[in-house]
């Protein structure tokens, strides 16, 4: 086998949540270009159905299913759907993320239902997406779960704290996961994307998309730029892969600089 082929996905099912837009088609895409069937999650029926199409046009298999990762129900229906209709359970990646209002706000201007929205949002909904894959992959051969982190993890996020608190909280999952999954033949890693101007990224910042070029200089990116979905997806390919067999509990960090 040569090192190339060690990053193909042929014979893998992933699933996707939060793939009907920004980042997490992106990393649908990605996934199908490199092998992979794809199931393709969000609460926006038209917009998975949209992904799966263009995986399909990509000489994969695609399933779109409608979900809200927020309700236990429908992240374990999901799963079983997954591996009941594509025939296997290999790869579960948690994307969905966000905010519901988009409206920064400090610690001391927090509702409760705000920071209760994010955490279950952000965090929770990674937990129930990796107890409901590894539920079905302990079984049937092991499998990859990639958790979709964040740079703002990594430090002071003021006006928009519980984001960054429930990110902390994913790398960490991520670590115990790994621990408690390996003898289970199950891999758990993550990826922690910097600045993508997505339509929340935008929203959340009150940016307008002609201010995209001058961001990487705002935000003082080494690079010189703020990334794209395309950045992040070859590092869950790799994740998902045979490439990576020998790392669990780490999360990459791809932020344009150090």
């Amino acid at each position: 086998m040569s090192i190339l082929d060690r990053f193909r996905l042929d014979g893998q099912v992933a699933v996707v949540t939060g793939g009907g837009r920004g980042i997490g088609e992106g990393l649908a895409l990605g996934l199908a270009d490199a092998g992979a069937d794809v199931v393709v999650a969000a609460r926006r029926t038209h917009e998975v159905e949209a992904v799966a199409e263009k995986i399909r046009g990509l000489g994969r298999r695609a399933l779109a299913v409608t979900t809200d990762v927020m309700e236990i129900e429908q992240v374990q229906a999901l799963a079983e759907k997954a591996a009941a209709d594509m025939g296997r359970l290999t790869c579960w990646v948690s994307n969905a993320g966000g905010a519901d209002d988009r409206v920064p706000r400090t610690f001391l201007e927090m509702p409760e239902r705000q920071w209760d929205f994010q955490l279950n949002l952000n965090l929770k909904a990674v937990w129930t997406g990796a107890q409901a894959a590894a539920n079905i992959m302990k079984d049937t051969g092991g499998g990859t779960i990639i958790n979709i982190s964040s740079a703002a993890a990594g430090g002071a996020a003021p006006f928009n704290g519980p984001y960054a608190v429930a990110k902390s909280g994913v790398n960490n999952l991520t670590q115990t996961l790994a621990a408690e999954m390996a003898p289970l033949g199950i891999r758990v890693n993550g990826v922690s994307p910097g600045p993508i101007p997505t339509e929340v990224f935008l929203e959340f910042l009150n940016l307008k998309e002609e201010e995209i070029p001058e961001l990487g200089e705002r935000f003082q990116i080494p690079l010189g730029r703020v990334g794209t979905p395309e950045d992040i997806a070859p590092a869950v390919v790799y994740l998902a892969s045979d490439a990576s067999s020998w790392m669990t509990g780490h999360t990459i960090l791809i932020k344009g600089g150090p």
